[in-house]
C-alpha cells in the first residue's frame, strides 16, 4: 500500500513546530523576568526589554513559517493531491511528476492547451464583455483550471478558510434571511392556535466585481514541454488574487470589490441592531486598558450569542498578536498558546486565532480584533468561470494572460461577529 503523508508529518513542519515550541519557551522566561522587574522597580531594564521583543519577533516568525509549511501542504496541484515537496514540483508536467497521472483530458485541455502556447483558439468558449465596466472578453478556461484556482485560493487566503464560500451562476446573489425569528407559544391540547407573527425577512445582496492579473511568461516557457501550464496559470494568479481578496473581505468598501466586514456601521454592543457591528471597548483610547487587559477580552469573546461562539475565533495582524502575547490570565497562565501540533493554529483563551495582516494596526478608535463565528457571519461568493485573454502584444517578448475572475463577499449575519474598538467606552 502506498503511503500518503501529509504536512504534519514531514520533516520540515515538525522542525518548524519544534522551533517555534522553544522560541515561546524562551519568550515565556524572557517576560516573567520583565513582569518581575516591573514589579519591584515599577519599570523594567532597557535590554530586558529589548530581550522580549527580540524573542517575541522569533516566535512570530516560526509561526509564520509553521504556517507556510502546513499551507504549502494543503495546497493542491491539478490532481487535487497535497505537494509535500512546494510549488516547484507541482509545476511539472502531470506525465512527468511522481504522481498519478492527471485526469483531466479532452478535447477542452488540448484546445485551452493549443491556446496558451501558440494563441489558437479553437474548440474554445469565448466570453465578450458587453461594455468595459462589466464583464472582460476573455476565453474560459477548463473546469479542471478553474477548480485548481478556487482550491489554490482556499489554502492561500486566511478569509476563505475560515468564512463561507459558494459559487453561484449569477452576477448578483442575493440571499434572504431572518433577522426575527418566527413566534411561537405553548398551548393545552385542545385549545385554539391563535396566529404566530411571521419571520421578519431581509433580502441582501452580495453583487461580484471582476479580480483580475496578468502573469507574464516567454515563448521558451510555453514550448517547454515539462511545464504543465494549467497549472503554472493557478500558481501565478494565486498570490494575486489572495492579496486582494483578503484586503476586500476586511476593508473593502463594496465599490467594484467585496464588502469587508469592518465597512459595515460599528456601533457599541449595547446599541447594536441588524445591518451593523457591534463593538466592546478595549478600556483605554488607542490601547489595551493598563489593568486586567485579559478581561475586555474575555468580554469579546461572551458578545455573540451562545451558538456562535463554539466555533468563534479571534482575527487580528501580527502586531496586535504580538501584543496579546505578553499577557496572562488571574492564574499567571499565557492566554495566548502556540499550536501543539502541526496543522493546527495557535489560540487565545482556547479559541483559535487567524492572523490577516489587513486588519487594523492598535490605535485610536481602530477595530483592530475581531472574534466570532466566521463560517456563519462572512459569505464569500465566487461567480463560476474564470477567464483568460492572451496578448503577446503589449509586453514584448513577453507573452500576458490577462485572467479575470469574479468574486463578491459581505457580511451575511451581524450577530456572529463582533470587534473590538481600542477607546475608552
Amino acid at each position: 500500500m502506498k503511503e500518503t503523508k501529509t504536512a504534519s508529518g514531514t520533516p520540515e513542519a515538525r522542525a518548524a513546530m519544534h522551533e517555534m515550541m522553544a522560541a515561546f519557551e524562551a519568550f515565556k522566561g524572557a517576560n516573567d523576568a520583565r513582569l518581575d522587574e516591573i514589579e519591584k522597580k515599577a519599570s523594567a531594564d532597557a535590554l530586558l526589554e529589548e530581550k522580549v521583543a527580540r524573542i517575541d519577533q522569533a516566535v512570530s516568525s516560526a509561526q509564520a513559517r509553521l504556517d507556510r509549511v502546513v499551507s504549502e501542504g494543503r495546497r493542491p496541484g491539478l490532481s487535487g493531491e497535497a505537494s509535500s515537496s512546494g510549488r516547484g514540483a507541482s509545476l511539472l508536467h502531470p506525465s512527468t511528476a511522481s504522481r498519478s497521472p492527471s485526469p483531466f483530458h479532452g478535447e477542452e485541455k488540448s484546445a485551452f492547451d493549443g491556446y496558451l502556447k501558440t494563441g489558437q483558439s479553437f474548440g474554445l468558449e469565448l466570453k465578450a464583455g458587453l461594455s468595459t465596466a462589466s464583464n472582460s472578453a476573455g476565453y474560459v478556461v477548463p473546469e479542471q483550471t478553474e477548480r485548481a484556482i478556487e482550491r489554490r485560493l482556499m489554502a492561500g487566503s486566511p478569509m476563505r478558510e475560515i468564512a463561507s464560500v459558494r459559487t453561484v451562476g449569477a452576477g448578483v446573489f442575493r440571499k434572504p434571511v431572518s433577522t426575527a425569528g418566527l413566534a411561537s407559544g405553548w398551548v393545552a391540547e385542545t385549545a385554539a392556535r391563535p396566529e404566530t407573527d411571521p419571520a421578519t425577512l431581509a433580502l441582501l445582496e452580495f453583487p461580484s466585481a471582476d479580480l483580475y492579473a496578468s502573469p507574464a511568461a516567454t515563448q521558451s516557457l510555453l514550448d517547454d514541454a515539462l511545464i504543465d501550464l494549467d497549472e503554472w496559470l493557478a500558481s501565478e494568479v494565486e498570490d494575486a488574487f489572495a492579496a486582494q481578496e483578503t484586503t476586500a473581505f476586511v476593508t473593502g468598501d463594496g465599490v467594484n470589490k467585496p464588502k469587508g466586514f469592518l465597512s459595515y456601521d460599528i456601533v457599541a454592543e449595547s446599541a447594536h441592531e441588524w445591518g451593523k457591528i457591534g463593538y466592546v471597548a478595549s478600556g483605554a483610547a488607542g490601547a489595551f486598558a493598563p489593568s486586567s487587559p485579559t478581561d475586555r477580552l474575555i468580554d469579546l469573546v461572551y458578545a455573540p450569542k451562545a451558538r456562535y461562539r463554539p466555533n468563534g475565533r479571534f482575527v487580528m495582524n501580527r502586531k496586535t498578536v504580538s501584543a496579546v502575547r505578553k499577557f496572562k490570565d488571574s492564574d499567571g497562565a499565557y492566554i495566548w498558546q502556540p499550536a501543539q501540533r502541526p496543522g493546527e493554529t495557535a489560540s487565545l483563551l482556547g479559541y483559535a486565532v487567524t492572523e490577516i495582516e489587513t486588519m487594523p494596526d492598535v490605535g485610536a478608535d481602530a477595530a483592530a480584533i475581531a472574534f466570532g463565528d466566521f463560517q456563519r457571519g462572512y459569505l464569500i461568493v465566487d461567480r463560476a468561470g474564470v477567464r483568460v485573454l492572451r496578448d503577446p502584444y503589449s509586453a514584448k517578448p513577453y507573452v500576458l494572460f490577462y485572467t479575470t475572475k469574479r468574486v463578491g463577499g459581505g457580511v451575511q449575519n451581524f450577530d456572529a461577529i463582533k470587534v473590538m474598538k481600542f477607546a475608552a467606552t
